[in-house]
């Protein structure tokens, strides 16, 4: 009973926390997520240690609920996502991936060059440099309800194929390592990344081409259990599912829960299935940004040559992200190609993971590491408080949609 307190006790710390840094954020005329990742700093256990780290309770709950809510709310994205909408920007959203995985790896292994780190372990950093988390980017377009702009659908597109391409130069990071026990290894390299590519293409076919016509077609089957709430559990199932599915074969779980969400976008009016997922992300949601909070570490910043690469690979890693992306999305216009930039920006989660892959594999030291994690942090506080300033919905004269080469 002493932990169901302290798990009780520790949830209501997160969500009031929440709640607070959001409604300050808010007043401050800033995204309230930048505010929700503030208070998680403070109550972390870098600052009041109210939601303390040990080997003994690790916050392992806390990491799943929020893996939990960012899935929901990739899900909650996809939903209000059609696949056409989608496939108009498919051209351009796959330039903006390419550039935009392009020009951060060379920044970030200039980078990591000039750091003097060995040239396995600049490939890793490069690696570290290349990953996009669109969670927090999906969250602030959702609350602007901007969802249905060009600049959010060539985002949230870009953001797939960019997935698949990290996962690649993830894999290959991996593979050249010192560390890595080659011998053990069946298939050669190359072949290995071409199944991994392939598992991935095919995934995402299936979902964006046959799975829809399916859907279109039977979708009353959903109606068919006793349960009047039968299409909404339903529909979560198959959120769960594939998510489940895209992280089996490397791909993030966030990708499948958002193309389970297009893939019910729709019939998602007819059975209101956003008003049902509402509460579940009002209480879920923001406990992945709180959580997100609670990982940065303050102390990095006593030291002043580490505050200094953090700050330098934190600009590298921006800038890089904003002219990669920006220069694949320059045919929709200059203010719209950097908009997109800017959505591109946060390394999030995804930084995170590389992260701590590189530190396992011995490819980062603890400077190193803590210098990925605060870069992926910051730049998702960063990030949304630019993308907000761009983004003005709110009495904004809608500029006409140019025509989209797909």
């Amino acid at each position: 009973m002493e932990d169901v307190s302290r798990f009780l006790f520790q949830i209501f710390i997160i969500y009031l926390a929440a709640q607070v840094g959001g409604e300050i954020a808010l007043r401050l005329k800033i995204p309230s997520v930048v505010g929700e990742i503030f208070a998680g700093v403070l109550i972390g256990p870098s600052v009041f240690n109210w939601i303390p780290h040990t080997d003994t309770h690790p916050p392992l709950i806390f990491e799943v609920l929020s893996e939990i809510g960012v899935i929901f709310l990739m899900f909650s994205v996809g939903l209000e996502t059609r696949l056409s909408a989608v496939k108009e920007v498919g051209g351009i959203a796959f330039q903006v991936a390419v550039f935009g995985v392009i020009v951060p790896f060379l920044f970030g292994w200039a980078w990591a060059a000039g750091m003097a780190f060995p040239l396995t372990k600049q490939i890793f950093i490069a690696t570290a440099f290349v990953a996009t988390s669109v969670s927090i980017t999906a969250r602030v377009l959702s609350d602007l309800r901007a969802i249905n702009r060009v600049e959010s659908r060539v985002i949230l597109s870009a953001a797939v194929i960019d997935d698949i391409l990290a996962m690649l130069l993830l894999a290959s990071a991996i593979a050249i390592q010192p560390t890595n026990v080659q011998s053990t290894q069946v298939l050669p390299v190359w072949l290995h990344l071409t199944i991994l590519a392939t598992q991935a293409i095919i995934f995402i076919l299936i979902i964006t081409v046959f799975l829809p016509r399916l859907i279109r077609k039977h979708h009353r089957a959903m109606e068919v259990p006793a349960s009047p709430h039968s299409p909404f559990i339903l529909s979560i199932t198959l959120c769960l599912g594939l998510a489940v599915v895209a992280n089996e074969i490397g791909l993030a779980a966030i990708i499948g829960a958002f193309l389970a969400g297009t893939v019910l976008s729709e019939i998602g009016e007819e059975y209101k299935l956003e008003n049902q997922l509402r509460p579940l992300l009002l209480f879920l949601g923001p406990i992945f940004f709180v959580v997100t909070g609670m990982k940065v570490n303050v102390e990095v910043f006593q030291n002043f040559s580490l505050v200094l690469a953090i700050i330098l690979a934190t600009a590298l890693a921006f800038v890089s992200k904003l002219i990669g992306c920006a220069f694949g999305a320059r045919s929709l216009g200059t203010r719209r190609a950097i908009t997109i930039g800017i959505g591109m920006a946060p390394r999030g989660e995804v930084g995170i993971i590389i992260a701590a892959a590189g530190l396992s594999m011995g490819a980062f030291s603890e400077s190193g590491y803590a210098t990925i994690i605060m870069m992926s942090l910051l730049t998702s506080m960063i990030a949304p408080f630019f993308l907000a300033k761009r983004l003005h919905p709110k009495g904004e004269v809608q500029e006409s949609e140019p025509d989209l080469i797909t």
